[in-house]
């Protein structure tokens, strides 16, 4: 299993990021404050979960420890995959992620698209007990300053846009999201991708 990487940031996507490891690059599925937390040509320790699958193999990065033990707990949980799991931390932090359980918040896990009531439901009777109180984490190490990402008139759009249907939400609700994020940004100004993308998640959340 490989648990973390060191190396240098190669490239960077709405929703992975390419670690130059001994001249080896690993595509590594991030969410956006993990992406956020990333700067291209700088050094990086990311956490990494590996998924195996006939068909595949998958890595799954994040900036602390912490996240990479939630990830992999969370699946546990019947109907939980790898990708609902990432969602989940794109939307919460793991410590919102206990409280939501612990409390047995229902409305807070319903926020993560793919999780109905009885989802929640079966979440909070599944993970109850397993995934610890608010605080009880382990801080990682993370790796860089946050990343600017540009891009020139709509690029940044099309590359939010993919992160947000990546994560599951629809096309329309992401493009919606985006135009509302497109209206506060001061007249003229390029956001970067990951700071855009943070936000279009945190209207979604509330929507």
């Amino acid at each position: 299993m490989i648990s973390h990487l060191n190396g240098t940031v190669a490239g960077l996507a709405p929703d992975a990021a390419v670690i130059d490891v001994g001249g080896v690059g690993l595509r590594v599925l991030c969410t956006p404050d993990t992406l956020a937390s990333l700067k291209p040509g700088e050094l990086a320790r990311v956490a990494t979960s590996l998924v195996v699958r006939e068909d595949a193999l998958t890595l799954f990065g994040f900036a602390t420890d912490d996240e990479r033990n939630v990830f992999e707990l969370l699946q546990t949980a019947t109907g939980i995959g790898p990708r609902l799991a990432l969602a989940m931390l794109a939307v919460h932090s793991p410590d919102a992620l206990r409280k939501a359980v612990a409390t047995e918040d229902l409305n807070a896990l319903t926020m993560v698209p793919g999780i109905g009531r009885k989802g929640a439901q079966r979440i909070v009777l599944e993970l109850a007990g397993k995934l610890g109180n608010p605080g009880d984490g382990v801080i990682g190490g993370g790796g860089g300053s946050a990343v600017r990402v540009t891009g020139a008139g709509g690029a940044w759009r099309d590359q939010v846009a993919s992160g947000l249907v990546n994560l599951g939400w629809s096309a329309r609700d992401a493009e919606a999201a985006i135009a509302a994020v497109a209206a506060e940004s001061p007249e003229g100004a390029v956001p970067d991708v990951a700071t855009a993308l943070r936000a279009a998640l945190r209207k979604l959340s509330r929507a």
